[in-house]
C-alpha cells in the first residue's frame, strides 16, 4: 500500500516475500536501499515470480532473510555467534551482492578460524622426501630439529641426556614463540646423526648446528650431546631476515653465510677416528724427524 498521511507522503508500499517457505513483509523503500541485487530485482525492469496469494517467490533459503532485511534498514546488524551460521548468512549476503555485509563475515570467519587454530604446530617428518615436500609448499623459514636417541653411537651419560633434553625444550619453547612465522618440524629417525639443527629459507640449508662432540679417554672415545644454545639463537634470528622476503637474497644470503662457514661441520665417529688417527701419524713422523 501506499498513502499520504496530513499531506507527507510516506513510502509504504509493501510487498510479500515467501524464500524457500520463509514469509516476510516489507517495503518497496527497504529493498531498494542499497546497491544490491534485490534492488535490480524490485526496480520493475525485472520480472518476478509470485503464487496465487500474491507471495514474490525466491528461491533461496530464508533462514537469515531476516537478518538480511535488517542488514538493508539499518545498514549493520549483529552476526550470528556460531561459525556455521555465520559462513550461512556470508552464502546469502554473496548472493544479494550485499558486498559490505559479505564482507564482515568473511572477517569474522578468518577471526575464528585464527583464534581457533592451534598455538603452534611440529611436523614429525620420518624421510628425506616428507622433507622436500614441506620445504616446497611453504614460503615461510623452516627449522629442523633432528632427534635420534637410538643411535648406539651416543653416550648416555647424565650431562649428555641433560643436554639432549635441553635442546628439545629449546625447540618446542621456539616453535612455540614463533609460530606463525617460522615453519618447526622434528626429525626422529632420518639420519644417523643424534641432534642436529638445520635452518632452510626458500627450500634451501642455510645454516647447520651439530649437537654432539666426540671426547677422547684413555679407554675409549665417548659421543656427548652439547648445548650451543646461542648459536641455535642467532641462527633463528638469522632465518627471520628470510621470513619476508619473495625470493632468495644474494646479498643476504652471503651475509649470513659467511656467519654459518666457519661453524664446525657434522661429523660421524668414524670419520673423527680417522682424523684424529690422521693427526697422530703426522705427530709421530714429525717426532721421528
Amino acid at each position: 500500500m501506499s498513502g499520504e498521511q496530513a499531506g507527507v507522503k510516506t513510502p509504504s508500499e509493501y510487498v510479500k516475500l515467501n524464500i524457500g517457505g520463509y514469509l516476510h513483509y516489507t517495503t518497496i523503500s527497504t529493498l531498494r536501499k542499497h546497491d544490491t541485487m534485490l534492488r535490480a530485482m524490485f526496480s520493475g525492469r525485472m520480472e518476478v515470480l509470485t503464487d496465487n496469494e500474491g507471495w514474490i517467490l525466491i528461491d533461496r533459503c530464508g533462514k537469515h532473510f531476516g537478518t538480511i532485511l535488517n542488514y538493508l534498514r539499518d545498514g549493520s546488524v549483529p552476526l550470528p555467534e556460531s561459525i556455521k551460521e555465520i559462513a550461512e548468512l556470508f552464502a546469502e549476503a554473496k548472493y544479494y551482492c550485499i558486498t559490505e555485509l559479505a564482507e564482515s563475515c568473511e572477517q569474522a570467519l578468518l577471526k575464528r578460524e585464527r583464534e581457533n587454530d592451534p598455538t603452534c604446530r611440529v611436523t614429525l617428518i620420518t624421510s628425506q622426501r616428507e622433507e622436500q615436500v614441506i620445504l616446497k609448499s611453504t614460503i615461510k623459514p623452516v627449522v629442523k630439529l633432528l632427534v635420534n636417541r637410538h643411535n648406539n653411537k651416543y653416550s648416555y651419560t647424565s650431562t649428555s641426556d641433560d643436554n639432549l633434553l635441553k635442546n628439545i625444550e629449546l625447540f618446542d619453547k621456539m616453535s612455540l614463540r614463533f609460530s606463525g612465522r617460522i615453519v618447526f618440524i622434528k626429525d626422529v629417525i632420518g639420519s644417523s646423526e643424534i641432534c642436529c639443527w638445520t635452518f632452510f629459507a626458500h627450500s634451501r640449508k642455510m645454516a647447520e648446528v651439530c649437537c654432539h662432540s666426540i671426547v677422547y679417554t684413555t679407554d675409549k672415545k665417548h659421543t656427548k650431546v652439547e648445548f650451543p644454545e646461542a648459536r641455535i639463537y642467532e641462527e633463528t634470528l638469522n632465518i627471520l631476515l628470510y621470513e619476508n622476503r619473495n625470493g632468495p637474497d644474494q646479498e643476504l644470503m652471503q651475509a649470513t653465510s659467511s656467519q654459518i662457514s666457519g661453524a664446525p661441520a657434522c661429523t660421524s665417529d668414524e670419520e673423527e677416528g680417522e682424523r684424529s688417527g690422521l693427526a697422530r701419524l703426522r705427530s709421530n713422523k714429525q717426532n721421528t724427524n
